[in-house]
């Protein structure tokens, strides 16, 4: 049994100890906003937060989150989260749309280390690979969300 915090609730699992976190968060607990991509901890579709660090979860094993807090795309408490979203819709970054439950869950943990990023801070920490190519959109829409709420995290 594994038992872990999962967008502000407890969640106690009974799988695989090495069953990757993506395929549990999707398959077991029907959170399936976060996507599958690589299987290889490459693309970033499979971005989800463990206490707070922005992690790939289809390389974690759901045993390394005992105890820990896991936030996935469908947190609803997150006001960082919620003003990415809405500059998302503002700058419309998604085409296709299925790198970027991901790609907010690395700019949340990114405006959260740093809440005014530089285009060098959003380049560095933005490794989730989007076939679309909204790249420079991604960059507009986060500093348009730092800006919101005077960039407060």
């Amino acid at each position: 049994m594994h038992t872990f915090t999962l967008n502000g609730k407890a969640v106690n699992l009974n799988v695989e100890d090495d069953m990757p976190l993506l395929w549990a968060l999707r398959d077991e607990l029907g959170m399936t906003g976060t996507k599958f991509g690589c299987g290889i901890a490459a693309c970033g579709a499979c971005t989800v937060h463990i206490d707070g660090v922005a992690t790939r979860s289809c390389v974690m094993p759901v045993a390394a989150v005992a105890g820990r807090s896991v936030q996935t795309i469908e947190s609803k408490d997150d006001p960082i989260l919620a003003r990415l979203q809405a500059a998302w819709i503002e700058h419309q970054v998604p085409q296709c749309g299925y790198c970027q439950s991901g790609m907010l869950m690395a700019a949340t943990s990114l405006l959260r280390q740093k809440p005014h990023p530089t285009d060098a801070d959003i380049d560095e920490a933005m490794t989730n690979i989007c076939r679309c190519g909204t790249y420079q959109r991604v960059r507009a829409a986060i500093h348009s969300a730092a800006q919101a709420e005077g960039g407060q995290a």
